[in-house]
């Protein structure tokens, strides 16, 4: 990485971008001892963690939340792809109402820098593949407690792995950076959106008809009193969901993290615990290892879930 006159020359791979104003504070020292991180923190960070993030990203419409004055400044979510992006940059045509949305697609670590030199601090994935994007190959258990009760989120997470475990489903765990967890499925991608939509939802009541002390599906927040939301929302077409291993807009730039199944007992483990200052550390012990290799279709779950709502 080379400098001068307010910018930064990265090579990336098979291409060179320029860096603007790398010394530009995203997100500010704070008064409980969160630490400053600069633009150029963010795009050694995106340069780091690329061999790890990149399979979460290939070949998927991205929405970028964007904040060019930094976390304290205003946030704007783009979706459309803007004419200046540079040609070797992905994109993707996707229908909508009343016409397509241009969607950048990150299939390369150039694309991470050039992002972060756009202060695209948090980049929101769809759960499907731009060749086939209404058939989902993930699916997402989006666990977001009314507070900050991360207990009432582990014990969540505890309920919605016993479950998938049950319907035969393989499930990964991902801190969310913010409040909560993700729980991921890979599938097959056999199943359109509205199938893998239902199935999730489907769950989520039993979950909730289980526990109703404890866990809630009801969308409105006036609904659900001190009970964990079990959200499926992100499981709809053209939702996203925060891709492993994103900066979320937050003091001290916490990290959406991949975590093992086994760390949910860990009494140090909460929606915040790695930052871009160690989630590449995090990364390198390859928690979902395996995992994503093992998609199913959700035919034979879907059997089962029936037969438990009996």
């Amino acid at each position: 990485m080379s400098g001068g006159g307010g910018t930064r020359t990265v090579r990336a791979g098979r291409h060179t971008v320029e860096v603007h104003r790398p010394d530009k504070v995203l997100f500010p020292a704070g008064e409980d001892g969160a630490p400053e991180y600069t633009k150029g923190d963010l795009v050694d960070y995106h340069r780091a963690v690329a061999p790890f993030m990149l399979p979460h990203l290939r070949g998927r419409p991205l929405m970028l939340e964007r904040h060019p004055d930094g976390v304290d400044g205003p946030r704007f979510m783009q979706k459309n792809t803007p004419e200046h992006y540079p040609e070797w940059i992905g994109r993707v045509e996707v229908g909508k109402e009343g016409g397509t949305v241009r969607h950048t697609v990150c299939d390369d670590s150039a694309t991470l820098v050039y992002l972060a030199d756009q202060a695209a601090l948090t980049l929101h994935r769809w759960l499907s593949r731009t060749g086939q994007v209404d058939r989902p190959d993930r699916m997402v258990f989006d666990l977001d407690p009314s507070g900050d009760d991360f207990e009432a989120v582990r014990e969540a997470a505890r309920l919605v792995g016993e479950l998938l475990d049950e319907l035969r489903l393989p499930s990964a765990l991902m801190t969310t950076g913010s409040r909560g967890l993700h729980v991921v499925v890979p599938l097959t991608g056999r199943q359109d959106v509205d199938e893998v939509r239902e199935f999730a939802r489907d769950a989520a009541e039993v979950l909730a008809a289980a526990h109703p002390d404890r866990l809630t599906t009801a969308a409105r927040k006036k609904d659900r009193g001190d009970r964990l939301y079990l959200d499926i929302q992100r499981n709809a077409y053209a939702q996203t969901a925060v891709a492993p291993f994103t900066v979320r807009a937050r003091p001290g730039a916490p990290v959406a993290t991949p975590v093992s199944w086994d760390e949910l007992d860990d009494p140090a483990l909460h929606a915040r615990r790695w930052t871009i200052a160690d989630a590449v550390e995090q990364a390198r012990t390859r928690p979902w290892a395996g995992i994503m290799n093992r998609a199913r279709a959700l035919g034979p779950a879907r059997r089962r879930l029936n037969a438990l709502r009996g």
